[in-house]
């Protein structure tokens, strides 16, 4: 007898979703609760679970479609399926056979792949770059690998170096550079691919503050001095004591309550012509995930621990990585805190996440020459950006916001006094 699949419940307000990538085919052996398809909403991807083990069914729908919640996506059969198939041959594969050593060297990593259950994505990444799955952790449910493990893993360099004579071969193939019929014969490909649901998203939203908000953005630069020798001096006993690293995040993330706190307007938003002033703080903290950017939220920032906050954060971003983030994580929110820096950039106009009134952005910190009592002095320096809504915050409260986190990032004494 067939189990239908459905599209689970996905949050409040949401009732559509994109199907992003099936992760069971036809035939194949399923386990109860183990995912076979990936779906993509507004903010998040999330996996659904198979309601009981058997044969994966039929597919209702394909890659891309929309369904709402409560449509049927699948069936699942009774019965025991086969093992999940091999990737199949890339068509664009090179014509020449690669030699004895490095055949047997894929046969090896395929059979190592095929012997540990991956997904379609996670299998051609693992094979594309010849690493073995079974040397990297998996963040995922049940330890199982996602994408951002992979391309971790392959970012560190831990893996091993591609066959010699395969890629003497394809350097072989190339043409050469400077040869005038590469240049006017040479291969010029293209390819479109399908923009998720989230992608869809975040372009509407940042557009719409665009045309919506009077947006301005003002500049400061801090000295991190102060931070980097508190952190070097308490690094250690604060890992030992609450099993967390002590970042720059927990500073930036204290010092903006403060600074809200003295200039609220900053923590309010605009409701039609009513303005809604906040008395907490829920921090929203864009983080890097696979398929965007995200960012949930640290409730109630102004009553939390140093602790508190590092332990939120790093668990936002190890979720973020395993696309586990939900709806509620990501509802709501006061203000925003973005870090480029991370990225390597030096200085931006970040847009503010609506119905937001106001983001920090933070950049790189680099030494720089300043002048400190008279002298020029090398201090470690980053650049502070505060994005705002000018409808409602004017330029002299922007200002005073920004020299509010300056005082407090320089001083991190003030943190604890409340000044």
């Amino acid at each position: 007898m067939a189990i239908e699949v459905k599209v689970p419940v996905l949050g409040e307000s949401i009732t559509e979703a994109t199907l992003g990538e099936w992760l069971k085919q036809p035939g194949e052996a399923v386990a109860a609760d183990e995912p076979i398809a990936s779906l993509e909403t507004d903010k998040v991807a999330l996996e659904v679970p198979a309601p009981q083990a058997g044969v994966m069914g039929e597919h209702k729908v394909a890659v891309g479609d929309t369904v709402e919640v409560g449509a049927v996506i699948a069936t699942i059969e009774s019965g025991s399926g086969a093992p999940a198939k091999d990737e199949e041959t890339p068509v664009d594969a090179p014509e020449k056979a690669p030699s004895a050593t490095a055949a047997k060297a894929a046969d090896k990593q395929d059979e190592v792949a095929t012997s540990i259950t991956l997904s379609p994505s996670v299998r051609r990444l693992v094979l594309e770059h010849g690493v073995d799955p079974s040397k990297i952790s998996g963040t995922g449910k049940d330890g199982r690998l996602t994408k951002a493990d992979v391309e971790d893993y392959v970012k560190s360099g831990a893996q091993q170096a591609p066959q010699a004579e395969t890629g003497a071969a394809a350097s072989a193939q190339a043409p050469a550079a400077s040869s005038p019929s590469s240049l006017q014969g040479g291969n010029r490909n293209e390819e479109r691919v399908r923009m998720t649901r989230l992608r869809q998203t975040v372009a509407r939203r940042l557009k719409e503050a665009q045309d919506t908000a009077a947006l301005l953005t003002t500049f400061n630069d801090v000295d991190m001095s102060a931070v980097i020798d508190t952190r070097g001096k308490y690094k250690d006993l604060f890992a030992k004591k609450h099993g967390v690293k002590l970042g720059f995040m927990g500073f930036f993330v204290k010092a903006a309550c403060m600074a809200l706190k003295d200039v609220p307007s900053v923590n309010a938003q605009i409701d039609g012509e009513e303005i809604v002033y906040h008395d907490y703080a829920d921090i929203s903290v864009a983080v890097s995930a696979p398929n965007g950017l995200v960012v949930p939220v640290i409730r109630n920032a102004e009553s939390m621990s140093f602790a508190d906050v590092e332990n939120t954060i790093g668990d936002f971003g190890k979720r973020a990585k395993d696309g586990t983030l939900t709806m509620a994580d990501m509802k709501g929110g006061t203000f925003t805190i973005s870090n480029g820096g991370v990225f390597g950039s030096l200085m931006s106009t970040p847009i503010i996440n609506p119905p937001q009134s106001a983001v920090l952005g933070l950049h790189r910190i680099e030494d720089r020459a300043v002048v400190v009592d008279g002298e020029v002095v090398v201090r470690p320096m980053m650049y502070l950006a505060l994005s705002y809504d000018h409808r409602l915050i004017d330029g002299r409260e922007a200002v005073t916001f920004l020299v509010r986190i300056k005082e407090a990032i320089e001083d991190p004494a003030r943190l604890l006094i409340d000044l």
